[in-house]
């Protein structure tokens, strides 16, 4: 009878312990939970402009393996992760497609301790129409343009601006990427097939700034090439 006691108390014993030490995994799991949906909730600009670059190629060539597609990846507009379980990136990028200029929206999942990469979403966001020398105000006369000047608010000049600004963080190695604080001039010319801009930019590296002058030529179907780059000390 005491044999029988024993056992109906040390199984109540166990029962008791095994119940409090589900609970205690079911909250530690909740509370991981929890702060993994926090870090999620919150979403933040990259500073490494090199690996979101990467990605986008990767984004853009993804797509074209998986849709059999020819995109050609220009360069990217916006970017913004997400922590999750690892990192979701989420960019806005420019691809040109059969000579068309196109914005996507992509979004790939990353965890780099396991080297996993995936293309969550590719999607078409809108279709840039092509750039014509009248959206710059100025009509062409013959072969030969003068430069114009030209509104620092313009969709085109807006557009050469950042592209030089990316170009120069790329070719400059730093850290710490340039950023774009105002267009102080904008002039312009129409040569046949393409478009040259010369640009007058403040930007800033940091916490120095600085006045640079360019110029971006922008070819027939969308793409920009930076011909030079100086430091203005006017």
């Amino acid at each position: 009878m005491k044999t029988m006691k024993f056992h109906v108390i040390f199984v109540a014993i166990f029962l008791t312990l095994f119940c409090l030490y589900d609970l205690v995994l079911c909250t530690q799991h909740d509370i991981n939970n929890i702060r993994i949906n926090k870090m999620g909730a919150g979403e933040k600009s990259p500073n490494d402009f090199a690996e979101i670059e990467s990605l986008a190629r990767f984004a853009v060539q993804q797509h074209n393996n998986k849709e059999n597609a020819f995109l050609e990846y220009v360069t990217v507009l916006k970017a913004k992760e997400q922590v999750v379980a690892g990192k979701v990136y989420s960019l806005t990028l420019e691809a040109v497609d059969a000579g068309k200029r196109r914005i996507y929206e992509a979004k790939i999942w990353v965890k780099p301790w396991m080297n996993f990469k995936q293309l969550q979403e590719f999607k078409l966001a809108r279709v840039i129409s092509p750039f014509m020398s009248s959206d710059l105000g100025v009509k062409q006369e013959g072969h030969k343009l003068g430069w114009y000047e030209v509104p620092n608010h313009d969709p085109n000049v807006k557009d050469a601006a950042n592209y030089a600004v990316k170009s120069i963080t790329r070719r400059s190695n730093s850290l710490s990427p340039y950023k774009l604080q105002d267009i102080v001039q904008a002039k312009t010319k129409v040569i046949e097939d393409h478009v040259k801009f010369d640009l007058l930019l403040k930007v800033s590296r940091g916490v120095k700034e600085e006045r640079l002058r360019v110029e971006v030529d922008k070819k027939q179907g969308g793409r920009f090439y930076m011909n030079w780059m100086e430091q203005d000390h006017s």
